[in-house]
């Protein structure tokens, strides 16, 4: 899924830099390398494109920094409380061993 999602948005950049060439120099890119308009790979091209644009409705809806992926990852804008080292220490751990070896040197 991933790697249609991927090609999806290519042929989505695809469109929008063919729709920003017909809006600003009145040229159609995808017609002038496929034999115009009307020929058959240029449908197919309009086609894939416009299918693509609807794959990538979901990417609108998405939150930001949201992943799909079995990677674990940092939550981008989600704050997180803990130290830059991860989880904090209990120190609680090393005080009772302070007192212990003291109580051992006062014996001694």
């Amino acid at each position: 899924m991933r790697t249609l999602s991927r090609i999806a948005l290519v042929l989505v950049i695809i469109g929008a830099i063919n729709w920003g060439l017909i809006g600003l120099f009145q040229f159609d890119l995808v017609a002038a390398l496929f034999g115009g308009q009307d020929s058959a790979l240029s449908r197919v091209i309009y086609s894939l494109v416009g299918l693509s644009g609807l794959l990538c409705i979901p990417l609108l809806f998405a939150r930001i920094g949201e992943s799909k992926t079995d990677t674990p990852r940092q939550n981008i804008g989600q704050p997180s409380y803990a130290t830059e080292f991860g989880q904090e220490n209990d120190m609680t751990d090393i005080n009772n061993r302070a007192r212990q070896s003291d109580q051992t040197d006062d014996q001694l």
